[in-house]
């Protein structure tokens, strides 16, 4: 596989399939039924640190390898894909910290994250999906203070989180130029949450709306400068891409594990359904589609470590590793029959799971449009 890990990292991620084993896979059923948030399965990961993979050594991290964070969270969405969002969304908002954030700022939210904390981005608006220009919160500087006014939509772990990324405009005639990014910390008055989505999939992960009314936060809560939130997102979204490249690889290997074993099993004319050709060339073909997201994954996430531009590749690993995922799953049901479509089996949890990966961190339309601007460039 496209992970080459030490034995430091094998260890590490064999852990990690051992608690999944444990304490998430079975256990997540029932709360992929009731949609309610599964706090205890979280404490318990938030016991052994991984909610942490992604704090770097010189903030108090374990100073883990970025290519073995990858192979853990591939694993966790092997187990169940809305646990292993709940564990990288929290890190995708400590990322626009440690890329803009100040020596203060950087160490206050990986000392959050180090204690068990948890952290959401507010990007997305109810009416700046795609189009983030359109976004209509603002942030008017009051003296030592900003004021924010808004609300911010399809939030990961928004009602649990301890910070918050929120990107706000505080120069409403200057467009894209005009947002700025804030840390807001929980409890902090005229920021709740309300509207708990009661989603299609990844139903572990607890999505909600992100409220801002009359919103006080001291200035020094600004990420960076005036006027450059949106650029700050950017650079997070790109970074972020191939971490969700590699959890649609975790979904979609699921699927390929679970219809092998199943068709190594299930007897059709007396024989099991795996002896058939063309069951073994759809398995074969899931095999390859995987395996080329996970390479995709791997050498964008080399190209970032070795500092090289690394944006279209990233678009490219999150764009074919979602379009793969679900693809992967449906082949997955079909492995199954009649079986696949019922409940009783997993394989229709996997498809429900992996769509969100053709939609959230930008839809695969959006990763299409960045791919071939690297392309085009300007003409």
């Amino acid at each position: 596989m496209a992970y080459i890990l030490d034995d430091d990292g094998r260890a590490l991620v064999a852990d990690v399939r051992n608690f999944c084993e444990k304490e998430v896979k079975e256990q997540c059923k029932e709360y992929d039924v009731s949609g309610e948030w599964p706090k205890e399965i979280y404490d318990k990961a938030i016991e052994l640190g991984y909610q942490m993979l992604e704090v770097p050594e010189e903030y108090g991290g374990l100073g883990i390898p970025g290519e073995t964070v990858l192979a853990m969270y591939e694993e966790m969405a092997w187990a169940d894909a809305g646990f292993a969002v709940t564990m990288a969304a929290s890190n995708l908002a400590l990322k626009p910290v440690l890329i803009a954030g100040s020596e203060e700022q950087k160490q206050k939210c990986c000392d959050i994250v180090i204690n068990g904390g948890l952290g959401a981005f507010g990007l997305t608006e109810p009416n700046a999906g795609s189009d983030p220009g359109a976004g209509k919160t603002t942030a008017v500087r009051d003296g030592d203070e900003y004021v924010l006014n808004g609300r911010k939509c399809f939030i990961t772990n928004a009602p649990v989180a301890d910070f918050y990324i929120i990107t706000a405009l505080t120069d409403k005639t200057k467009g894209l130029k005009g947002m700025s990014a804030f840390i807001i910390y929980k409890d902090t008055p005229g920021l709740s949450t309300t509207n708990h989505e009661n989603k299609m999939g990844i139903r572990t992960s607890i999505t909600s709306d992100v409220v801002l009314e009359d919103c006080r936060i001291p200035a020094d809560q600004i990420l960076g400068a005036e006027g450059t939130g949106f650029a700050t997102a950017m650079k997070t979204l790109d970074l972020a891409r191939m971490f969700v490249g590699g959890l649609a690889v975790g979904i979609a290997q699921r699927a390929l594990d679970e219809g092998i074993a199943y068709t190594k099993t299930r007897q059709q004319f007396g024989r099991p359904v795996a002896k058939n050709q063309g069951l073994q060339f759809k398995m074969a073909d899931m095999a390859i589609q995987i395996e080329c997201a996970r390479q995709l994954v791997s050498h964008a996430h080399k190209l970032y470590e070795l500092g090289l531009p690394y944006g279209k590749e990233a678009a490219m690993a999150k764009c074919y590793a979602g379009d793969m995922a679900v693809q992967v799953c449906l082949d997955g049901i079909q492995l199954f029959g009649g079986y696949g479509y019922s409940r009783e089996y997993p394989v229709e949890k996997l498809l429900r799971d992996a769509k969100i990966f053709q939609i959230f961190e930008g839809s695969n339309e959006i990763q299409r449009v960045v791919i071939s601007n690297h392309l085009l460039g300007k003409f």
